[in-house]
Protein backbone atom coordinates (compact mmCIF):
# COMPACT_ATOMS: atom_id res chain seq x y z
CA UNK A 1 0.00 0.00 0.00
CA UNK A 2 2.94 2.57 0.82
CA UNK A 3 4.34 1.42 -2.23
CA UNK A 4 1.51 2.25 -4.58
CA UNK A 5 0.61 5.58 -2.58
CA UNK A 6 4.10 6.83 -2.84
CA UNK A 7 3.52 5.36 -7.07
CA UNK A 8 0.37 8.07 -7.31
CA UNK A 9 2.15 10.56 -5.04
CA UNK A 10 5.49 10.32 -7.51
CA UNK A 11 3.42 10.12 -10.62
CA UNK A 12 1.09 13.57 -9.20
CA UNK A 13 4.23 15.69 -8.04
CA UNK A 14 5.75 15.23 -11.27
CA UNK A 15 2.83 16.11 -13.64
CA UNK A 16 1.88 18.80 -11.80
CA UNK A 17 4.92 20.73 -11.53
CA UNK A 18 6.05 24.21 -13.38
CA UNK A 19 9.67 23.45 -11.50
CA UNK A 20 12.63 21.59 -12.47
CA UNK A 21 13.50 20.24 -8.83
CA UNK A 22 9.79 19.15 -8.28
CA UNK A 23 9.58 17.32 -11.64
CA UNK A 24 13.23 15.34 -10.71
CA UNK A 25 11.64 14.89 -7.16
CA UNK A 26 8.86 13.39 -8.70
CA UNK A 27 10.36 10.78 -10.55
CA UNK A 28 12.78 9.86 -7.91
CA UNK A 29 10.17 9.04 -5.61
CA UNK A 30 8.69 6.90 -8.34
CA UNK A 31 11.70 5.06 -9.26
CA UNK A 32 12.12 4.32 -5.53
CA UNK A 33 7.98 3.08 -5.31
CA UNK A 34 8.32 0.69 -8.13
CA UNK A 35 12.05 -1.20 -7.34
CA UNK A 36 9.96 -2.91 -4.03
CA UNK A 37 7.30 -3.79 -6.54
CA UNK A 38 9.72 -5.43 -8.81
CA UNK A 39 11.87 -7.55 -6.82
CA UNK A 40 9.07 -8.80 -4.71
CA UNK A 41 9.37 -12.30 -5.98
CA UNK A 42 13.14 -12.14 -4.73
CA UNK A 43 14.26 -14.80 -7.63
CA UNK A 44 17.39 -13.71 -8.77
CA UNK A 45 15.75 -12.59 -11.87
CA UNK A 46 13.82 -10.24 -10.28
CA UNK A 47 16.46 -8.57 -8.06
CA UNK A 48 18.50 -8.54 -11.33
CA UNK A 49 15.41 -6.66 -13.08
CA UNK A 50 15.25 -4.10 -9.98
CA UNK A 51 19.18 -3.77 -10.12
CA UNK A 52 18.77 -2.53 -14.10
CA UNK A 53 15.77 -0.62 -13.46
CA UNK A 54 17.38 1.35 -10.72
CA UNK A 55 20.50 1.91 -12.56
CA UNK A 56 19.18 3.38 -15.73
CA UNK A 57 16.58 5.28 -14.13
CA UNK A 58 19.15 6.89 -11.72
CA UNK A 59 21.65 7.82 -14.90
CA UNK A 60 18.36 9.19 -16.48
CA UNK A 61 17.09 11.78 -13.44
CA UNK A 62 20.79 12.97 -13.43
CA UNK A 63 20.74 13.82 -16.79
CA UNK A 64 17.00 15.36 -16.37
CA UNK A 65 18.97 17.79 -13.42
CA UNK A 66 21.95 18.08 -15.69
CA UNK A 67 19.89 19.28 -18.64
CA UNK A 68 17.58 21.34 -16.23
CA UNK A 69 20.83 23.24 -14.51
CA UNK A 70 22.45 23.64 -17.45
CA UNK A 71 19.03 25.86 -18.99
CA UNK A 72 18.70 27.82 -15.62
CA UNK A 73 22.70 28.56 -16.18
CA UNK A 74 22.07 30.13 -19.39
CA UNK A 75 18.86 31.64 -19.38
CA UNK A 76 18.04 31.90 -15.42
CA UNK A 77 14.99 29.79 -15.45
CA UNK A 78 13.63 26.85 -13.92
CA UNK A 79 10.30 26.98 -15.25
CA UNK A 80 10.10 23.29 -17.43
CA UNK A 81 8.13 25.43 -20.56
CA UNK A 82 11.37 27.66 -20.67
CA UNK A 83 13.67 24.89 -22.06
CA UNK A 84 15.17 27.41 -24.45
CA UNK A 85 18.88 26.26 -24.57
CA UNK A 86 19.56 23.89 -27.36
CA UNK A 87 22.21 21.62 -25.21
CA UNK A 88 19.56 21.18 -22.54
CA UNK A 89 17.05 20.05 -24.96
CA UNK A 90 18.78 17.61 -26.39
CA UNK A 91 20.00 16.62 -22.79
CA UNK A 92 16.37 16.47 -21.94
CA UNK A 93 15.08 14.00 -24.82
CA UNK A 94 18.24 11.70 -24.11
CA UNK A 95 17.15 11.52 -20.40
CA UNK A 96 13.34 11.27 -21.46
CA UNK A 97 14.27 8.71 -24.05
CA UNK A 98 16.37 6.82 -21.16
CA UNK A 99 13.31 6.93 -19.13
CA UNK A 100 10.99 5.72 -21.46
CA UNK A 101 12.87 3.07 -22.94
CA UNK A 102 12.82 4.48 -26.55
CA UNK A 103 15.82 3.29 -29.14
CA UNK A 104 18.96 3.69 -28.72
CA UNK A 105 18.07 3.25 -25.06
CA UNK A 106 15.70 0.44 -24.76
CA UNK A 107 18.07 -2.10 -23.92
CA UNK A 108 17.23 -2.57 -20.24
CA UNK A 109 13.08 -2.25 -20.87
CA UNK A 110 12.61 -5.91 -21.88
CA UNK A 111 14.95 -7.32 -19.80
CA UNK A 112 13.10 -5.62 -17.15
CA UNK A 113 9.97 -6.88 -18.13
CA UNK A 114 10.76 -10.06 -18.47
CA UNK A 115 11.80 -10.04 -14.34
CA UNK A 116 8.86 -8.64 -12.96
CA UNK A 117 5.47 -10.04 -11.97
CA UNK A 118 2.82 -9.27 -14.58
CA UNK A 119 1.03 -6.70 -12.55
CA UNK A 120 4.28 -4.53 -12.25
CA UNK A 121 5.01 -5.26 -15.83
CA UNK A 122 1.70 -3.49 -16.44
CA UNK A 123 2.53 -1.25 -14.23
CA UNK A 124 5.91 -0.26 -15.87
CA UNK A 125 4.56 0.04 -19.38
CA UNK A 126 1.79 2.12 -18.59
CA UNK A 127 1.64 4.28 -15.17
CA UNK A 128 5.95 4.41 -14.88
CA UNK A 129 5.81 6.15 -18.65
CA UNK A 130 3.15 8.50 -17.67
CA UNK A 131 5.88 11.45 -16.26
CA UNK A 132 8.47 11.29 -19.17
CA UNK A 133 5.67 11.67 -21.47
CA UNK A 134 4.17 14.57 -19.75
CA UNK A 135 8.02 16.65 -19.15
CA UNK A 136 8.10 15.97 -23.21
CA UNK A 137 4.49 17.50 -23.81
CA UNK A 138 5.50 20.61 -21.81
CA UNK A 139 8.66 21.00 -23.48
CA UNK A 140 7.31 20.04 -26.69
CA UNK A 141 7.53 23.47 -28.80
CA UNK A 142 11.21 23.61 -27.45
CA UNK A 143 12.74 19.85 -29.12
CA UNK A 144 14.44 18.94 -31.55
CA UNK A 145 12.59 17.69 -34.47
CA UNK A 146 15.46 15.61 -36.18
CA UNK A 147 16.17 13.63 -33.81
CA UNK A 148 12.83 12.73 -32.29
CA UNK A 149 11.61 11.59 -35.61
CA UNK A 150 15.53 10.06 -36.16
CA UNK A 151 14.50 7.86 -32.26
CA UNK A 152 10.85 7.56 -33.63
CA UNK A 153 11.30 5.52 -36.37
CA UNK A 154 14.05 3.46 -35.00
CA UNK A 155 12.37 2.80 -32.46
CA UNK A 156 9.07 1.24 -34.51
CA UNK A 157 11.20 -0.42 -36.60
CA UNK A 158 13.06 -2.10 -33.81
CA UNK A 159 10.22 -2.91 -31.84
CA UNK A 160 8.67 -4.69 -34.96
CA UNK A 161 11.88 -6.59 -35.36
CA UNK A 162 12.74 -7.74 -31.59
CA UNK A 163 9.47 -8.67 -30.96
CA UNK A 164 8.92 -11.03 -33.92
CA UNK A 165 11.17 -14.06 -32.28
CA UNK A 166 9.91 -13.79 -28.92
CA UNK A 167 7.94 -16.23 -27.18
CA UNK A 168 7.77 -14.52 -23.56
CA UNK A 169 4.91 -12.86 -23.89
CA UNK A 170 6.04 -9.91 -21.35
CA UNK A 171 8.96 -9.73 -24.17
CA UNK A 172 6.40 -8.88 -26.45
CA UNK A 173 4.73 -6.53 -24.55
CA UNK A 174 7.49 -4.73 -24.02
CA UNK A 175 8.77 -4.28 -27.61
CA UNK A 176 4.89 -3.45 -28.43
CA UNK A 177 5.57 -0.66 -26.33
CA UNK A 178 8.98 0.24 -27.56
CA UNK A 179 6.70 0.61 -31.14
CA UNK A 180 4.00 1.99 -29.44
CA UNK A 181 6.52 4.82 -28.18
CA UNK A 182 7.79 5.44 -31.84
CA UNK A 183 4.57 6.32 -32.86
CA UNK A 184 3.91 8.53 -29.75
CA UNK A 185 7.18 10.92 -30.42
CA UNK A 186 7.35 10.89 -33.83
CA UNK A 187 3.97 13.22 -33.93
CA UNK A 188 4.91 15.03 -30.40
CA UNK A 189 6.32 18.17 -31.93
CA UNK A 190 3.10 18.72 -34.35
CA UNK A 191 0.68 17.66 -32.22
CA UNK A 192 1.24 16.92 -28.56
CA UNK A 193 -2.54 16.46 -27.91
CA UNK A 194 -2.20 13.53 -30.16
CA UNK A 195 0.58 11.96 -28.30
CA UNK A 196 -1.35 12.53 -24.70
CA UNK A 197 -4.49 10.89 -26.68
CA UNK A 198 -2.35 7.53 -28.18
CA UNK A 199 -0.73 7.15 -24.64
CA UNK A 200 -4.05 6.83 -23.28
CA UNK A 201 -5.42 4.23 -25.65
CA UNK A 202 -2.54 2.33 -25.27
CA UNK A 203 -2.58 2.35 -21.79
CA UNK A 204 -6.31 1.39 -21.17
CA UNK A 205 -5.45 -1.45 -24.13
CA UNK A 206 -2.12 -2.77 -22.65
CA UNK A 207 -3.53 -2.62 -19.58
CA UNK A 208 -6.10 -5.11 -20.41
CA UNK A 209 -3.79 -7.37 -21.69
CA UNK A 210 -1.56 -7.50 -18.58
CA UNK A 211 -4.65 -8.17 -16.28
CA UNK A 212 -5.70 -11.10 -18.98
CA UNK A 213 -2.98 -12.49 -18.88
CA UNK A 214 -2.12 -12.48 -15.35
CA UNK A 215 -5.64 -14.04 -14.53
CA UNK A 216 -5.22 -17.04 -17.21
CA UNK A 217 -1.24 -16.97 -15.83
CA UNK A 218 0.23 -16.95 -19.68
CA UNK A 219 3.87 -16.01 -19.17
CA UNK A 220 4.56 -18.04 -22.77
CA UNK A 221 3.16 -18.20 -26.01
CA UNK A 222 2.76 -22.28 -25.27
CA UNK A 223 0.51 -21.68 -21.92
CA UNK A 224 -1.21 -19.10 -23.86
CA UNK A 225 -2.50 -21.66 -26.43
CA UNK A 226 -3.88 -24.41 -23.90
CA UNK A 227 -4.99 -21.10 -21.60
CA UNK A 228 -8.62 -20.94 -23.97
CA UNK A 229 -10.13 -23.76 -21.95
CA UNK A 230 -9.63 -22.20 -19.21
CA UNK A 231 -11.23 -19.05 -20.08
CA UNK A 232 -13.00 -19.11 -23.30
CA UNK A 233 -14.85 -15.27 -23.09
CA UNK A 234 -11.77 -13.86 -21.87
CA UNK A 235 -9.49 -15.12 -24.38
CA UNK A 236 -11.83 -14.19 -26.88
CA UNK A 237 -11.51 -10.56 -25.29
CA UNK A 238 -8.13 -10.33 -25.45
CA UNK A 239 -7.96 -11.75 -29.18
CA UNK A 240 -9.99 -8.28 -30.23
CA UNK A 241 -7.75 -6.57 -27.50
CA UNK A 242 -4.14 -7.94 -29.39
CA UNK A 243 -5.77 -6.84 -32.57
CA UNK A 244 -6.94 -3.18 -31.37
CA UNK A 245 -3.59 -2.76 -30.28
CA UNK A 246 -1.68 -3.76 -33.36
CA UNK A 247 -3.74 -0.79 -34.97
CA UNK A 248 -6.44 -3.02 -37.11
CA UNK A 249 -9.32 -1.27 -38.02
CA UNK A 250 -12.19 -0.85 -37.37
CA UNK A 251 -10.59 -1.43 -33.72
CA UNK A 252 -9.79 1.44 -31.46
CA UNK A 253 -6.04 1.43 -31.68
CA UNK A 254 -5.94 2.43 -35.20
CA UNK A 255 -7.81 5.67 -34.27
CA UNK A 256 -4.57 7.42 -33.36
CA UNK A 257 -2.25 5.50 -36.13
CA UNK A 258 -4.80 7.38 -38.39
CA UNK A 259 -4.58 10.58 -37.27
CA UNK A 260 -0.87 10.32 -36.54
CA UNK A 261 -0.60 9.90 -40.24
CA UNK A 262 -3.10 12.63 -41.26
CA UNK A 263 -1.36 14.63 -39.29
CA UNK A 264 2.20 14.07 -40.63
CA UNK A 265 0.85 14.12 -44.17
CA UNK A 266 -0.56 18.32 -43.04
CA UNK A 267 2.73 18.95 -42.15
CA UNK A 268 4.39 17.21 -45.31
CA UNK A 269 6.50 14.68 -43.58
CA UNK A 270 5.37 12.12 -46.06
CA UNK A 271 8.15 10.02 -46.34
CA UNK A 272 8.72 9.44 -42.17
CA UNK A 273 4.66 8.56 -42.40
CA UNK A 274 5.07 6.30 -44.92
CA UNK A 275 8.24 4.63 -43.23
CA UNK A 276 6.76 4.12 -39.86
CA UNK A 277 3.49 2.82 -41.23
CA UNK A 278 5.62 -0.03 -43.27
CA UNK A 279 7.08 -0.98 -40.15
CA UNK A 280 3.61 -1.57 -37.97
CA UNK A 281 3.29 -4.40 -40.11
CA UNK A 282 5.96 -6.11 -38.23
CA UNK A 283 4.61 -5.59 -35.31
CA UNK A 284 1.29 -6.13 -36.75
CA UNK A 285 2.25 -9.76 -37.76
CA UNK A 286 3.63 -11.22 -33.70
CA UNK A 287 -0.33 -9.50 -32.68
CA UNK A 288 -1.52 -11.29 -35.14
CA UNK A 289 0.49 -14.77 -34.02
CA UNK A 290 -0.14 -13.52 -30.45
CA UNK A 291 -3.85 -13.51 -30.95
CA UNK A 292 -3.48 -16.53 -33.46
CA UNK A 293 -2.04 -18.70 -30.53
CA UNK A 294 -4.63 -17.31 -27.68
Amino acid sequence: LTFSLSLMLGTIITISSNHWVTAWTGLEINTLAIIPLISKSHHPRAIEAAIKYFLTQAAASTLLLFSSMVNAWYTGQWDITQLNHPMSSLLLTTAIAMKLGLVPFHFWFPEVLQGSPLTTAMLLSTVMKFPPITILFLTSHSLNPTLLTTMAIASAALGGWMGLNQTQTRKVLAFSSISHLGWMCIILIYNPKLTLMTFYIYCIMTGAIFLTLNTTKSLKLSTMMTSWTKAPMLNTTLMMTLLSLAGLPPLTGFLPKWLIIQELSKQEMTAPATIIAVLSLLSLFFYLRLAYYS
